[in-house]
């Protein structure tokens, strides 16, 4: 009697959290508040559960009874209940059978089964048709029971958290392939827009006179690029997404001066880093694009910074005129004196 009082005085002091509460805290606990759905017999009545319920002050539970498989499908879909515990009566009502039903159905409710059964042959087929714990009248307490009530419950919450997180981890990677896509769209609008002007400035030239070659060479733009080019800058852009800037300063320079021999505009190098950017972004399908995308305006950057600066020296060592040195040994050495002489 002492060691009982001792127990509900600590209960007693104790604050517990509701049911579906957002507390953090990893230990676990008893809501402090359930609403039970009893379904059962005739032959088993809930005021035993009841009456044991009320002798125990962890929690306060409300039992609603209904007896009879369809008396507990119909109330089921009329309210919301924390747990819902069946009792199993071979030949009168089968809580398996029942279980697997709710199951089956999308139901998602903490279910317990009590039972007469033993728990070493009837505990494994409780969880084959999705039930969350098996309670046998001959071992359970009225604790142990409140306890399993508990853990279902947070089950049960845990599993709505994860598919939560999970469709709010689907909806965002959704997002950000839009993005990529939209972006890859105003790249796109960018190229039809330069290629507008070009054709605007083309049509001038022509009007002025100009040869046939200058409209040619306006327009080389839309011409495919080589292959091995494409293949080339796929594999720099694939490397330049894992290991970022700054570590390819070599193929860089190396990039920059094939596209400057083969006399390649930033415009054509804008059109082959969008086609294959638009390639790689489709491969990921719904993966994260956001990634990609940030580390490709950097390349395309860096590319385009490294192909002007090629173009600007070459054309200031093509701007510079060429000085005839003397040989070695000339430089000193008056080599015509005689030509230097004024006339008489």
């Amino acid at each position: 009697m002492c060691h009982g009082s001792r127990f509900k005085l600590a209960f007693s002091m104790t604050t517990f959290a509701p049911p579906h509460s957002t507390n953090r805290d990893p230990r676990p606990s008893i809501p402090g508040r359930l609403k039970v759905l009893y379904v059962t017999t005739l032959h088993r009545s809930s005021q035993w559960l009841t009456e044991a319920f009320a002798s125990d002050s962890a929690a306060v539970v409300v039992v609603k009874e209904t007896v009879g498989v369809t008396a507990g499908l119909a109330l089921l879909r009329d309210e919301v209940f924390d747990v819902v515990v069946v009792y199993h009566e071979p030949g009168v009502l089968d809580a398996l059978d029942f279980v697997e039903g709710l199951r089956t159905g999308g139901h998602e409710e903490p279910m317990i089964v009590l039972g007469d059964e033993p728990p070493q042959s009837f505990e494994a087929l409780v969880y084959e048709v999705g039930g969350d714990a098996y309670c046998s009248m001959k071992q359970t307490t009225t604790r142990s029971l409140l306890w399993e009530f508990s853990r279902a419950i947070r089950r049960y919450e845990m599993v709505r958290e994860n598919r939560r997180l999970v469709e709010a981890e689907r909806q965002r990677l959704a997002s950000e392939h839009a993005e990529a896509e939209r972006l890859l769209a105003e790249q796109r609008s960018l190229l039809g827009e330069l290629e507008s002007i070009d054709g605007g400035d083309v049509a001038d030239t022509e009007v002025l006179g100009t040869d046939l070659g200058v409209a040619n060479a306006a327009s080389t733009y839309r011409h495919p690029m080589p292959a091995s080019l494409v293949s080339h800058y796929r594999s720099l852009l694939q490397t330049y997404v894992v290991m970022g800037s700054g570590n390819l300063s070599d193929e860089m320079d190396a990039l920059a001066e094939v596209l400057i021999d083969g006399q390649v505009s930033a415009q054509q190098v804008m059109q082959l880093h969008v086609e294959v950017l638009e390639c790689m972004i489709h491969g990921l399908g719904r993966r994260s694009a956001r990634h990609v995308m940030n580390r490709a305006d950097l390349l395309v950057l860096e590319v385009t910074v490294h192909l002007a600066e090629g173009y600007r020296l070459r054309y200031e060592s093509s701007r510079t005129a060429r000085e005839q040195k003397l040989l070695p040994g000339f430089e000193e050495a008056d080599v015509y004196p005689a030509l230097r002489k004024p006339l008489e």
